[in-house]
């Protein structure tokens, strides 16, 4: 039995199945293991995590844990009373007509990190004149329609994975502030500080980026370096503004003051930086890298909801929820009448009954004719059903990118 409980009650011989944290934040990445000696706790209690989860049935039990399935059930009333009025959706083109100008500004982007971090790895400059188109045509596709450029940023190779990151931080910087009403110079800034953010990671040896296995404590010091490596490229750049700076060196800074590289606490993290810090984690986690595989997009909120008291700001959480939903694009979800879907838009009525393609049925384990279903509408109208929970792909075997925005 899964059960959660402060790393203060953690004992030699308890088996830990998961932290409560993202995997930058602790050397362990996604690791299960019996915690073994002092040596473990140590590394524990020093990387910041406040929660573990426990498997009983592995390890030592401890009587004051409390039951996972009862914090995963008061962690999502508490999603639902938070976001109980939805962002306001402004959309200047469906869809279905932002998509493949989508398309081409997605492509463009990772063609351009890709350029631009191959020539950090040479000891080349940045290049603001490179990464300032790509922001503006990023900015635009958000502007038009966040939906299809959101709904792209989910599909990701492993090996492409730290240029299409930065890609997919961009845009969800972008959508994020236009969310939060920022415009101008602002958002472009936030932007290009999320485009940028990660390009100290070319200072790291690919074999220790890429690790599959646990990090020892001398490699998992050499990522914590990036954002202030990162933050040396970026200094030398002509141009370049405070913020970009600013969310460079401090998108791995936490609440509680345990983040790096220089543990700022509280109000000593800006807001950009704050955002960026969300923004970035449940990019990661949603993400399948060679340590670990990606999280549902539903299930990564729900768990960073879970961790905000120490690591985010709870209030810019909860409008990133707002701006992404609580399924996001290209989320799988499955309903009540045992269908599967994959959601392609947000309903302004409701966060609870967004726009899905149905494609499968888990009743006949089969492929069924794709429709769309809207959650908004009453039965017989389109609607009628309802998302019973948040599914991972593999469980069914189904790629719900094929029907997200079939070609």
């Amino acid at each position: 039995m899964l059960k959660k409980i402060p790393v203060s009650r953690l004992k030699p011989g308890m088996f830990i199945q998961e932290m409560c944290g993202d995997w930058m934040s602790h050397p362990f990445w996604r690791a299960q293991f019996k915690l073994k000696d002092a040596e473990d706790l140590r590394r524990i209690v020093e990387s910041g995590i406040q929660h573990v989860y426990i498997d009983t049935g592995k390890g030592i039990d401890d009587r004051e844990a409390v039951a996972a399935e009862d914090v995963k059930q008061a962690v999502e009333q508490e999603i639902i009373a938070a976001l109980a009025v939805p962002e306001a959706q402004h959309v200047r083109a469906t869809v279905h007509e932002e998509l493949a100008r989508a398309r081409k500004v997605h492509e463009q982007a990772h063609k351009v990190v890709r350029t631009m971090m191959s020539d950090v790895r040479l000891g080349k400059a940045v290049s603001l004149e490179d990464a300032e188109p790509v922001v503006e045509a990023i900015t635009g596709s958000v502007l038009r329609n966040s939906g299809a450029l959101l709904g792209l940023i989910g599909i990701k190779n492993k090996d492409d994975y730290t240029f299409l990151h930065s890609v997919s931080v961009c845009t969800l910087m972008i959508a994020f502030g236009r969310s939060l009403g920022l415009e101008g110079d602002a958002l472009r800034q936030g932007g290009i500080g999320g485009l940028l953010h990660d390009i100290g990671k070319m200072k790291v040896p690919d074999e220790v980026l890429n690790k599959p296995g646990r990090l020892t404590d001398a490699e998992f010091d050499l990522i914590r370096q990036h954002p202030g490596d990162g933050h040396a490229v970026l200094v030398n750049t002509p141009g370049i503004g405070p913020i970009p700076l600013d969310i460079t060196r401090h998108h791995h800074e936490r609440l509680d003051g345990k983040g790096y590289p220089d543990r700022l606490a509280g109000d000593q993290i800006s807001a950009m930086a704050r955002m960026a810090a969300i923004v970035d984690v449940y990019d990661a986690i949603t993400a399948d890298r060679c340590y670990h595989k990606g999280m549902p997009a539903a299930e990564a909120l729900r768990k960073m909801w879970e961790w905000s008291a120490d690591h985010f700001d709870q209030k810019l959480l909860q409008a990133f929820m707002r701006c992404v939903g609580i399924y996001p694009v290209g989320s799988l979800v499955r309903l009540e009448s045992g269908r599967l879907g994959v959601v392609v838009e947000q309903n302004d009525g409701s966060l609870l009954t967004p726009k899905l393609r149905v494609f499968f049925s888990t009743r006949s384990n089969g492929y069924i004719k794709p429709e769309m279903l809207d959650l908004g509408r009453k039965l017989g109208s389109g609607g009628g059903d309802r998302i019973v929970s948040a599914e991972a792909p593999d469980k069914w075997g189904v790629d719900p990118q094929r029907f997200l925005f079939p070609v």
